[in-house]
C-alpha cells in the first residue's frame, strides 16, 4: 500500500470521526441516568419518558410537522409550476428576471429573508388587516416562499434532460395535453417531484432563523424550543430527542438503500 493510499484512509477515518463522534456521544448521553450530560452515572431510559411527557416539545413538534408538511405541499406546486415556465417556455420576456428571482432564496441569508417577511406581514396587517399577527400561517408562508426555489431548482434540472420525444410521440397518436400530462410528463418527473417535496419538508422542519422572525405566541416550531432550551444548558431530554431524530433518518437511510438496491436475480 502506497503513501496515497494511507493518506487517503487517514484523511477519509479522521474526517468521519470528526462528523459522526459528536453523535454517537449524543446518543450514548440519551440514556444518561444523571440530569448532568457530561458525566455518565449509569444506563437509564427515563429521558425518554420525560421527554413524551413534555407538552411543551411534544406541542411544537406537532407544530413542525404541520407547518412542514403544508409548506412542503405549497412549494412543490409552485415550484414545479415556475420549473415549468422555465424549461418549457423558452421565450418570453422577463424570464431571465423571473429565472433570477426563483434562484435568489437559494443564496440570499436567512436573516434577510426573515427580516424581509416580517416587515411585509407587518405592512399587509396594517393595509388589509391580514395576516392578524404572526402564527403559523405567517410561517407556512415564509417556508413555501424559500422551499419553493430549491423544489423549483430539482424539478427544473430533471425536465431539462426529460426526452421530449416520449411527449411528441404522444401528441402524434392523439394524446390530449391533460392526458399527456398525467400518463407521461409526470410519472417521468416524479423523482424529481417526490425529492423536491422531501428536501422542503425537511428544509421546513430544520428552519430557526426565519421562523424565528414570523412567528408569534403559541406557534413555536420545534427547533425554536430546542434553542431556547439549550440556551440555558443542555438537557438530557434534547438528547433524547435528537436520538429519536437520528433513528428516524437512518431508518429512512437505510429504507432508500434497501429500495434503491438493484435486484440480483
Amino acid at each position: 500500500m502506497n503513501k496515497r493510499s494511507w493518506f487517503l484512509i487517514v484523511t477519509t477515518t479522521l474526517g468521519f470521526a470528526f462528523l459522526y463522534l459528536p453523535i454517537l456521544s449524543l446518543v450514548i448521553y440519551s440514556f444518561n441516568k444523571s440530569k448532568l450530560v457530561t458525566v455518565w452515572a449509569g444506563f437509564s431510559t427515563k429521558w425518554y419518558g420525560e421527554l413524551f411527557r413534555d407538552p411543551q416539545i411534544l406541542g411544537a413538534a406537532w407544530i413542525s410537522l404541520k407547518i412542514a408538511f403544508i409548506s412542503a405541499s405549497l412549494a412543490l406546486v409552485l415550484g414545479t409550476l415556475g420549473a415549468f415556465v422555465l424549461v418549457r417556455f423558452r421565450r418570453f420576456r422577463g424570464k431571465t428576471l423571473m429565472g433570477g428571482m426563483i434562484s435568489a432564496p437559494l443564496v440570499m441569508p436567512d436573516v434577510i429573508i426573515g427580516l424581509s417577511l416580517l416587515l411585509l406581514f407587518v405592512a399587509m396587517e396594517a393595509a388589509f388587516g391580514w395576516p392578524a399577527g404572526r402564527g403559523v400561517t405567517t410561517i407556512v408562508i415564509a417556508h413555501t416562499t424559500f422551499c419553493m426555489a430549491y423544489v423549483a431548482v430539482v424539478v427544473q434540472s430533471r425536465l431539462m434532460d426529460m426526452d421530449e420525444s416520449l411527449e411528441e410521440a404522444a401528441l402524434d397518436l392523439g394524446a390530449r395535453p391533460i392526458r399527456l400530462f398525467f400518463d407521461i410528463t409526470l410519472p417521468v418527473i416524479s423523482p424529481a417531484l417526490l425529492s423536491g417535496w422531501l428536501l422542503a419538508f425537511t428544509l421546513s422542519l430544520d428552519d430557526l432563523v426565519i421562523a424565528s422572525f414570523v412567528s408569534g405566541p403559541g406557534a413555536s416550531t420545534l427547533p425554536m424550543v430546542i434553542f431556547s432550551k439549550v440556551r440555558l444548558g443542555v438537557s438530557p431530554d434534547i438528547n433524547a430527542l435528537a436520538t429519536i431524530v437520528i433513528a428516524i433518518v437512518a431508518l429512512g437511510v437505510v429504507v432508500a438503500a434497501v429500495r434503491m438496491k438493484p435486484d440480483n436475480r
